[in-house]
């Protein structure tokens, strides 16, 4: 059971606004860690309410109620396999049975099969109230053929039926679905606004349910670039404050502890981050990810121009990494040779 908690502040505002917006699809984008998929699901909510107030649905109907429990038979949640089941929100019988009898694994893509079921989905008789609903996230998972599938009934719903999309990828979507869309630009919260709401999240990060201080709070915004809900994320994985600030000279060093257990993405987010910062330094700006005391000194441009393009290029495979290991000392390697490249 996924109940509903309150929206972070600068999410409220925007769902306040969103509310008299009569367009029958919206786009949610930014990018990632400002709340996408919690204002995405908070406004489906809204919409399918029996009893919604001002600033949002009732929170105690049936149909909210359903929609905690992820079985409300007017909303999909189109999502790839892998999503939906870290969210909660249940596969088509023919999907989880292909995954459960290992014929295939959860795809990291939104599914053409999935989108045809949305599109089936739109054209049955509303079950409870006056709309339904089918919610796209991330929808930049959507493939040319999952996304042409979706792009007749995103143009020409049948009855009553919305769509709000939400994704951190705007520019990858199809030009002809983003201009079905009323576009929303994710807004971005002041640093002390997210403070707060960080101290507060963080209570329920260890057994002591103790908030934990501002300057552990400000480390783990600084290190998601001040995206709140990436921040938490860092800060469910017990990143340390002082680790994070002596990270880029550990680095520098050849010492990979701090990382070695990291998943490859995140390690090579990291090294994305350094060398953002190390370039923003170069080039006479502030860096955005680390302390600029704690940076080393910055390689020569050309270097750290080279280093970002073969950074960029790993990404493209990170998720299926060759040999994690050997892909690790590789990096470490490289990094130590970057950094130790002077004027």
């Amino acid at each position: 059971m996924a109940e509903a908690q309150s929206l972070a502040p600068w999410l409220q505002r925007q769902l306040d606004g969103l509310l008299s917006q009569r367009g029958h699809a919206l786009l949610l984008a930014g990018p990632s860690g400002l709340g996408q998929y919690e204002l995405a699901l908070a406004l489906a909510r809204v919409w399918l309410c029996e009893a919604p107030g001002e600033h949002g649905a009732c929170g105690q109907c049936g149909s909210c109620h359903a929609i905690d429990v992820r079985t409300h038979a007017d909303l999909c949640a189109l999502m790839p396999d892998t999503l939906s089941l870290e969210l909660g929100w249940p596969l088509d019988e023919s999907a989880q049975k292909e995954i459960d009898d290992k014929k295939r694994k959860p795809s990291k893509l939104i599914r053409v099969e999935a989108a045809r079921e949305a599109v089936s989905f739109t054209q049955f008789t509303r079950s409870r109230g006056r709309t339904k609903v089918v919610l796209v996230y991330p929808a930049d998972r959507m493939n040319m053929e999952s996304a042409n599938t979706l792009l007749k009934t995103l143009e020409e719903p049948v009855g009553e039926v919305r769509f709000v999309l939400a994704t951190e990828a705007a520019h990858q979507l199809l030009p002809t679905i983003r201009s079905r869309c009323q576009g929303h630009a994710m807004a971005w919260p002041d640093t002390a606004e997210a403070l707060d709401w960080l101290q507060q999240q963080s209570a329920g990060l260890s057994k002591s349910a103790q908030q934990v201080d501002r300057e552990q709070a400000g480390v783990w915004l600084q290190a998601a670039g001040g995206r709140p809900d990436d921040a938490l994320a860092w800060g469910r994985s017990g990143l340390n404050a002082q680790a994070w600030t002596e990270l880029p000279q550990a680095l520098a060093r050849g010492d990979w502890t701090l990382m070695a257990e990291w998943p490859a993405a995140r390690q090579l987010a990291v090294l994305q981050k350094l060398c953002h910062d190390l370039m923003a330094q170069a080039g006479g700006g502030a860096p955005r990810f680390f302390p600029a005391q704690r940076l080393p000194r910055a390689p020569r441009w050309a270097a750290l121009s080279t280093w970002s393009r073969e950074l960029m290029a790993a990404a493209r495979t990170v998720e299926h990494p060759f040999n994690p290991g050997l892909m690790q000392e590789a990096w470490a390697a490289r990094t130590q040779q970057v950094l130790a490249v002077r004027d």
